[in-house]
Parts: C-alpha cells; structure tokens; sequence
C-alpha cells in the first residue's frame, strides 16, 4: 500500500489504496468503492455474480485495493441466511487465489431496507426504485460507509 506523510488531524499514515464492498447476490452484485484517501464510499458498478471474481480481478490489476469487505448475509436471530454459503465460497476462493487483498465480512442487515429507502428520500421516482442494480450498489456502499464509521470508533 502506498502511503503519504501523516494526516493533520491524527497521526495515521494518508492510504491511496480503496476499499471495495460487496452486496453479493445470488444474480447480480453491487459494488462499492471508497476514494484513494479513504474518506468517501461510493457505488461503483453492479456486476452479474457469476463474473464477480474475474471483474474483481482486473478491477484490483488497474486500481490499488487495500481490503476487501463483503456483506454477511445474516437473518434477524443472528443465523445465516440461506445466502451465506454461496458467500463463504466466494470468499474462500478469493483468500486461496488472492491472499494479498483481505476479505473480510461485515453485517449487511437492513441494508436493503436502507437503500430502499434512501431511494424514497432522495425523491427518485418509481421507475429508478424498481432498478435492481441500483440497489445493490446503494447497498454495497451502505455496507462500506457502515464499515468506515466502525474504523473510525
């Protein structure tokens, strides 16, 4: 990772590598993407699952990744979700073939719900609400601004 002086405000080294997230479903994932400084998330493409790994790959060739954090399909008791298998092979694949960028999960409860609603608050009509993959990206970048508030604590 590269790295530039120190902040003014702490004493962390300023990264110039992002983190990405993950909405991952079982068609189409969203992703999310913070700014080389890591102080900004925001939705970066929503990708058919079945070609998730090689984007990311060629996605991590062009651009600096300093982690990886995918949603952790839980149901409200706290037990996985009937998603969290395809999920967990997904991210073993990943950790076996690109040990260098960590995967790590984060809880993606609620955040479809969010989306939905953020969507409702910033007044896009019906038509945009129904588009799928903008949800997922809005949830993807839900999930990495979370992760990025729990950093900051």
């Amino acid at each position: 990772m590269l790295t530039l002086g120190c902040s003014t405000t702490d004493s962390k080294p300023l990264s110039l590598a992002r983190i990405l997230s993950i909405d991952y479903g079982r068609k189409r994932t969203g992703v999310a993407v913070t700014d080389p400084l890591q102080l900004i998330a925001g939705g970066l493409a929503t990708v058919a699952t079945s070609e998730l790994y090689d984007w990311l790959v060629q996605y991590t060739q062009r651009e600096p990744v300093e982690r990886i954090i995918i949603g952790e399909p839980r149901q409200m008791n706290g037990q996985p979700s009937e998603n969290m298998q395809r999920v967990q092979q997904f991210v073993n694949r990943w950790k076996k073939a690109q040990p260098d960028i960590p995967i790590e999960f984060y809880d993606e409860r609620f955040t479809s719900v969010i989306a939905h609603q953020s969507m409702l608050d910033g007044g896009l009509h019906k038509k945009a609400r129904q588009d799928k993959a903008l949800v997922d990206q809005i949830s993807a970048t839900i999930i990495l601004e979370d992760y990025m508030r729990s950093r900051k604590k």
